[in-house]
């Protein structure tokens, strides 16, 4: 990935991290930067995965969150900040992305994030070197792989930081728990259930989404973990307004839909990725 090309999004992340109590969109950061829009969107898409737009609208409603767990101000006031020209514009996108209206999240007083912001590797490897440096996590990877956390948060939403520190030592010490790295940077995480055949956590550097980790880590399970064996994992419901992607690429490797549950208090789905035959196996 070209270098300069990560230096310019990182640079236009900065500008959006200075800017969130703004009203911020394509034309506001291009101006802002000095970019053609054209230009930015496909930079900024090509290099995290995602659209200026969404990481700005989720950078915002994680702040508007946060506002309204952590102040006491007033809606309407946290919908100016977060960019929004109205409460009802700003309680209408919260909602759908949230799953409560913005009074009902103040009231659970439960702060959790939509979106952080994105640490580039500033120096990424080609995508066929890092794919094939999968290794079981150990005790001392565990700091990074938390720090891993706040780049992945998009797909974990109620994900509670300390319960899952304390579940990530648990699957290391059980030789549950997988990693994949570029030099120092971690870009890959996983950790599974035997007993279950569970996939339990599987999360990509958004900078990586494109080079076939979930892939390779996939491959890696089935070949090593779960041959022979139903595999399943649980993601965004169809239609959820906050998947960043990932109901999408669990489909795409082959996963099917199945029971419909809902995981501390968000609506959830379940997959299925079925045995893989046997060459000459006619069932």
């Amino acid at each position: 990935m070209n270098g300069q090309k990560i230096e310019n999004v990182a640079a236009v992340i900065s500008y959006i991290e200075a800017h969130l109590n703004e009203k911020l969109d394509l034309n506001t950061v291009a101006n802002g930067i000095g970019y053609s829009k054209f230009h930015l969107h496909r930079m900024f898409t090509d290099v995290v995965g995602v659209t200026l737009h969404d990481y700005i609208q989720r950078r915002q409603l994680s702040e508007g969150a946060k506002l309204l767990v952590f102040s006491e101000k007033p809606i309407l006031e946290i919908a100016l900040i977060a960019g929004y020209e109205s409460q009802q514009a700003f309680s209408s996108i919260f909602k759908s992305m949230y799953k409560q209206t913005p009074l009902e999240y103040r009231q659970n007083k439960v702060f959790y994030p939509l979106q952080l912001e994105f640490i580039l590797n500033r120096n990424p490897t080609a995508p066929d070197t890092i794919i094939q440096k999968i290794s079981y996590a150990a005790l001392a990877d565990i700091p990074d792989w938390m720090n891993f956390i706040t780049l992945v948060i998009d797909g974990f939403p109620c994900l509670d930081e300390s319960a899952h520190l304390e579940r990530v030592k648990q699957y290391v010490q059980r030789r549950q728990a997988l990693i994949m790295r570029d030099g120092s940077t971690l870009v890959g995480a996983a950790a599974y259930s035997d007993q279950t055949g569970s996939i339990d956590f599987l999360a990509v550097h958004p900078q990586y989404r494109r080079y076939g980790v979930e892939r390779a880590f996939l491959d890696f399970m089935m070949r090593n973990l779960f041959a022979g064996r139903e595999i399943n994992i649980t993601t965004f419901r169809e239609g959820d307004k906050a998947d960043p992607g990932q109901r999408e690429e669990y489909k795409r490797l082959g996963f099917a839909e199945s029971e419909l549950l809902t995981e501390f208090g968000y609506p959830t789905q379940r997959l299925i990725l079925p045995p893989k035959r046997e060459k000459g196996h006619n069932g």
